[in-house]
């Protein structure tokens, strides 16, 4: 593989993994837009498996709150699954260029609403009613796509969720997506022993980055980061919309 590529994509792990760090979440739709070209989609789905589990890992074990959260989201948690084996029976079948125009979609999608900030709300018994279908369809696209935010970034934003709380909430959801997504992508054939050794060595800039993000947290003005971090990916996102 042509040494810029492979540059570009580990600048992409890293990349993302930043943004983990600083903000705790993102790092899956970060990561795609820069993967994605060099490695396909596909595999770039492949190989983000192993650095999402355990950035997502690492976010989750400093926020707190585990039994509470799992407690109130088991819905929804156990919805998310049953949507991945659905996406990945569509990854495996449908033309890439539509994946790859629906991935773009899904991260212009995130970006605007994030930016945006949009004065969401859920009141009961909504917020109880869509924990499992939010799952389900927060499951469908990662499994199609890889990237995990939608729809479960503004269900918890309508929740108003405390920040801690909210990192959780959506770290435990991503890190489970992760590990069914890798067990799927196993089962399907779609991740072999290769790929699977590439998913391991790509943590590696992954969990540099995310300590370093941690540590920008505190230094540097994490909304101003946060916007131009979305700006770069609705950009990227409308790219592979016109591509696909």
């Amino acid at each position: 593989m042509d040494p810029v590529l492979l540059a570009v994509a580990a600048f992409g792990l890293f990349f993302a993994g930043v943004v983990k760090g600083t903000t705790g979440i993102g790092y899956s739709s970060c990561a795609l837009p820069f993967l994605v070209p060099v490695v396909g989609l596909q595999t770039a789905i492949v190989l983000i498996v192993m650095p999402a589990i355990l950035s997502n890992v690492f976010v989750a074990l400093n926020a707190g709150h585990f039994r509470e959260i799992a407690a109130r989201f088991w819905p929804l948690y156990l919805a998310t699954p049953i949507g991945i084996v659905v996406g990945i029976a569509f990854l495996s079948s449908i033309d890439q260029r539509l994946a790859i125009a629906v991935l773009g979609s899904v991260i212009v999608a995130y970006a605007v609403i994030s930016l945006a900030q949009p004065n969401l709300s859920l009141r009961e018994p909504w917020d109880r009613i869509l924990n499992a279908p939010v799952g389900f369809f927060t499951g469908l696209l990662t499994g199609l796509t890889g990237s995990q935010v939608m729809p479960l970034l503004p269900y918890m934003m309508a929740l108003h969720l405390e920040p801690n709380r909210l990192i959780q909430a959506i770290n435990l959801a991503v890190t489970i997506t992760s590990i069914f997504l890798g067990a799927g992508l196993m089962l399907s054939g779609l991740m072999d022993i290769p790929t699977l050794a590439l998913s391991l060595f790509a943590v590696i800039p992954a969990l540099v980055g995310v300590s370093l993000g941690n540590r920008a947290r505190n230094l540097l003005p994490v909304l101003f980061f946060r916007r131009l971090m979305l700006l770069v990916l609705l950009a990227i996102g409308i790219m592979f919309i016109l591509r696909g």
